[in-house]
């Protein structure tokens, strides 16, 4: 899709998160968070939803996670610039609590529609919930840092970066995962080069 184009459209859908009324969470949030971050990110990054810092600030990942997460981007050779950031949920859960599937369910459209404006070559899960949607009935402890080619880009699972901070025995694993995607954007790119040549094979050649 045509930058602009998509930039705009993720303009209309923050719009439209901001003031979305669909479920709870629309009753005790402080700042919807749609998301943030580069409209032509091959990168695409789904967490689980907005924390107290992230509430107030209206932004995602913007609290001692957000700062993690940073670190972690950087093992990747990426920035915040380089990447778009979002949740399966875009308003907080109250006191932290899980997502519930009607909350999750309710912001879906949300998240389909901003996969389909920025279209990136990869998607990173960071906790269950968003594991779930393309790992059903997996355990991240099994499958976190495998890609798996999912329609035309690579999912890959993670722990998400607040996990590693309660849990200092995760912070070596998801640190190695993120290190991991440089050769996953390349095994991307060697995909679509691939594929790019089965849909358009040369010429053939005059014997005249």
């Amino acid at each position: 899709m045509d930058q602009t184009r998509a930039s705009d459209d993720l303009t209309v859908i923050a719009e439209e998160v901001k003031v979305c009324p669909l479920c709870e969470l629309s009753r005790t949030r402080t700042h919807a968070v749609p998301g943030e971050g580069n409209p032509d990110a091959r990168v695409m990054l789904i967490g689980e939803g907005p924390g107290w810092h992230e509430d107030q600030q209206g932004k995602p990942f913007v609290g001692a996670s957000g700062k993690f997460l940073s670190e972690l981007l950087a093992k990747a050779g990426l920035t915040r610039e380089d990447v778009f950031i979002t949740n399966v949920v875009k308003c907080r859960p109250p006191s932290n609590r899980d997502p519930l599937p009607d909350e999750i369910q309710a912001c879906s459209q949300y998240l389909e529609r901003q996969i389909a404006a920025i279209d990136p070559d990869v998607i990173v899960t960071l906790g269950r919930f968003s594991m779930s949607k393309y790992f059903p009935g997996e355990r991240i402890s099994r499958i976190h840092g495998q890609a798996k080619r999912i329609g035309k880009r690579l999912v890959v699972p993670m722990y998400h970066p607040a996990a590693a901070l309660h849990q200092s025995s995760l912070r070596g694993a998801i640190e190695e995962d993120f290190a991991a995607l440089p050769k996953v954007l390349a095994d991307q790119e060697r995909h679509r080069q691939a594929a790019s040549e089965r849909d358009d094979p040369p010429a053939q050649q005059s014997l005249f």
